[in-house]
């Protein structure tokens, strides 16, 4: 399949699977199965007809609210359902239509998932990341052997240096962030250092932005670092490799 015609079924696929991201993102931090039962109402619990299930345009066409009680439907869930599917075309647009796309779609299905469950809960499920990870080592081992050692490396240093920030600064980031961080390594190799780097330069910005914004009450405040982290992951995936060699034509 040529790449022209894979992006477009990439972005509707990445709809499709924006929609299964948000029934993981509200319920596996509660505890409940992804499997049953059917997607309902949180507000009333009228099972979601068929017919309103339909990636976005069903929130558009019910002007954000339940069919049966009127309620408001959050926002973020046509938006998780958009950006999966943006993120998903763009990276068939940046590497073709490969046998990799078994690796880098579920990541960046991933990333998308953890940041909004840090977002809204401040964790970072060890249900996600320990499927993830074996998925990574297996989908190397079967598309790229000599990838795996680098897989591997990269997600074993990611995860210690990680660590050692979590232990020098414990009230900045938890042991979810520094196990994202390894499953990170695990599918981007090195590419994962300049993720790392962009995920603290974002985290710093936003945090230099809110003492601005709110002076000494932002200490008080709690900044979930695994949506920087996917937003690092996300660069990584799409450009790591480039900025790798822009940084080794430059200064090396």
């Amino acid at each position: 399949m040529s790449t022209a015609a894979a992006i477009p079924l990439a972005g509707i696929f990445g709809l499709l699977v924006g929609s299964f991201l948000n029934v993981v993102a509200y319920r596996v931090p509660r505890g409940e199965s992804i499997v049953t039962p059917r997607s309902r109402c949180p507000a009333c619990g009228t099972p979601v007809r068929s017919r309103d299930n339909v990636p976005v345009l069903s929130w558009l066409l019910l002007r954000g609210r339940c069919r049966d009680c009127g309620e408001p439907i959050a926002a973020r869930y046509p938006l998780i359902e958009a950006l999966t599917g943006a993120v998903f075309a763009t990276v068939v647009a940046v590497f073709g239509a490969e046998p990799e796309l078994a690796l880098y779609l579920p990541f960046a299905a991933l990333m998308i998932a953890v940041a909004a469950i840090d977002l809204k809960h401040r964790i970072v499920p060890n249900k996600l990341l320990a499927p993830a990870a074996v998925w990574a080592i297996g989908a190397w081992a079967a598309v790229d052997l000599g990838f795996l050692p680098e897989a591997i490396g990269a997600g074993a240093g990611a995860f210690a240096f990680l660590l050692l920030a979590a232990l020098a600064y414990p009230a900045g980031m938890g042991m979810g962030d520094v196990k994202l961080a390894g499953t990170m390594g695990l599918y981007l190799g090195l590419s994962v250092i300049p993720a790392l780097l962009i995920a603290f330069l974002a985290g710093s910005i936003v945090g230099i932005a809110i003492v601005v914004r709110e002076g000494r009450d932002a200490r008080k405040k709690g900044v979930p670092f695994a949506p920087f982290l996917a937003f690092g992951g996300l660069v990584g995936l799409l450009a790591g490799s480039d900025l790798i060699a822009l940084y080794s034509d430059n200064f090396l």
